[in-house]
C-alpha cells in the first residue's frame, strides 16, 4: 500500500482502546501500525530503542525500525484486545495480546514493551502464540 493509500484507510483500522491499557504510547503504537504510518510508530520509540520482531534479530533506533515495518508490517493489522501494566524500577512494563491479521493469515500475538521515564519505548517484544505446527503452515 502507498502512502496515499494508507491516508485513506477508514477509522475502524484506528485503535481506540485496550481493555487494561491507558498508556498513550501503546495506544499510539498499534495506531500508527494499523494506518501504515511506519515513521510515526518508530518515532515513539527512544533515540536507541530496540524492536525485537519474530525470529529477528533486535532492530535497534528509529530510522532501523522505520525502515524495517515500511518493509515487512504493509498490510497488516493489529488488533489489541487486552493488556496489563506494572512500574518496575522506574520503568513501565507493558504486555498486550491480540491478533495480527496480514494478507495471508491470521495469528495470536503477545507484544511486550518496555517504557522508559519519558513515556518513549525502549523496548519492545513481539511473540507469536501459536503451536509450531501452525507456525510450520504459515511457511508453506
Amino acid at each position: 500500500m502507498n502512502r496515499m493509500e494508507a491516508s485513506t484507510r477508514s477509522p475502524q483500522d484506528t485503535v481506540q482502546q485496550i481493555a487494561g491499557i491507558t498508556e498513550s504510547t501503546i495506544i499510539r503504537y498499534f495506531d500508527t501500525l494499523n494506518t501504515e504510518n511506519y515513521q510515526a510508530c518508530a518515532n515513539l520509540f527512544a533515540t536507541d530503542g530496540v524492536m525485537y520482531p519474530p525470529f529477528e534479530e533486535g532492530i535497534v533506533g528509529r530510522e532501523a525500525i522505520a525502515s524495517f515495518l515500511q518493509r515487512e508490517a504493509q498490510g497488516m493489522k493489529l488488533e489489541p484486545e487486552r493488556g496489563i501494566s506494572q512500574v518496575v524500577e522506574g520503568d513501565l512494563e507493558v504486555q498486550v495480546v491480540g491478533k495480527v491479521q496480514t494478507p495471508l493469515f491470521g495469528v495470536n500475538v503477545s507484544w511486550f514493551f518496555l517504557l522508559n521515564s519519558q513515556q518513549e519505548i525502549a523496548a519492545t517484544k513481539i511473540k507469536l502464540l501459536a503451536s509450531p505446527q501452525e507456525l510450520l503452515s504459515l511457511k508453506r
